[in-house]
């Protein structure tokens, strides 16, 4: 009995996080579903978080990879031309050509393009974003620059507009070839960032429009985390809407953040309910 009781446990052990895991997952695509009926168009969702799946609730981090353009160059590829695209798109960033491959795809399909941005769309997801019709954000979320970000042999990562500062305020002379070779990659990188981001804008912006904001958001001028807000977007010219549907809001809650031991965020949801009364509640007592 006992030695059934141990293998039971460790199978519910074992089995909870995936069972947990699908029942949000039906959760989620109930939800994908009211929105596509809602609104006639195709709902593709790119929500970089750490989830409690695996074994043990072992956290996956998640950022703009390969396997993600992939997936949402099929889900673009197999909407119908008429039929309007909202991407949901919560993410960090990732690999430029990643991101730049989803760009791409989502300003060729024919049809409209809303990328719905709840709480922030950062580098590469800000990328993405510039090649929507319209972006609906929440009044508080965010995009961020897209200076690129070089990797050195040290195994830092360094912006691409820093190196080339540094590079002329020391002078050619007293710096190693290593960051002369540096210099030369990050003034390409940011020549091709440049060149992505206006050919993304011009057809709705125009091109002079559509160059000032590629060397505006490419140039150094802000460190890479910089959050660059509704009212800041909207002063660029960017179509920014202040706006989104709240099932985004209830469709976030199912990408659990992974469990630590630190204080989080608690509230109580409003509006709140009224008590239950307390028994004997109510009545006077002599």
């Amino acid at each position: 009995m006992v030695d059934l009781l141990f293998w039971l446990l460790l199978f519910i052990l074992i089995a909870w996080p995936h069972i947990q895991y699908r029942n949000i997952k039906a959760a989620r695509l109930g939800i994908i579903r009211a929105l596509e009926r809602n609104y006639n168009a195709r709902v593709i969702t790119m929500i970089h978080r750490q989830e409690r799946i695996g074994f043990f609730n072992i956290p996956f981090y998640r950022f703009i990879d390969i396997e993600d353009s992939e997936a949402v160059i099929r889900a673009i590829r197999t909407t119908p031309p008429d039929k309007t695209i909202m991407f949901i798109l919560h993410t960090p960033g990732g690999l430029v050509l990643a991101a730049s491959q989803i760009a791409y795809a989502l300003k060729n399909h024919p049809g409209k393009k809303i990328v719905i941005v709840p709480h922030y769309a950062m580098s590469g997801g800000t990328l993405i974003a510039l090649a929507a019709d319209e972006i609906w954000m929440d009044p508080n979320a965010v995009l961020g620059p897209l200076d690129p970000q070089l990797s050195t042999n040290k195994g830092s990562t360094l912006p691409a507009p820093s190196i080339i500062k540094a590079v002329k305020e020391k002078g050619k002379e007293k710096v190693s070839d290593e960051t002369l070779i540096l210099a030369d990659i990050a003034e390409k990188a940011i020549k091709q960032m440049q060149e992505i981001i206006i050919d993304l804008l011009k057809d709705r912006l125009g091109e002079e429009k559509a160059k000032r904001i590629a060397e505006y958001l490419t140039e150094g001028r802000f460190t890479h985390d910089y959050p660059i807000t509704v009212r800041h977007a909207i002063e660029l010219g960017l179509p920014v809407k202040p706006e989104i549907p709240p099932e985004v809001y209830t469709l976030m809650d199912l990408y659990p953040q992974a469990f630590t031991q630190r204080p989080g965020v608690e509230f109580i949801p409003y509006p709140y309910m009224p008590p239950h009364p307390a028994k004997g509640a109510g009545k006077e007592r002599a």
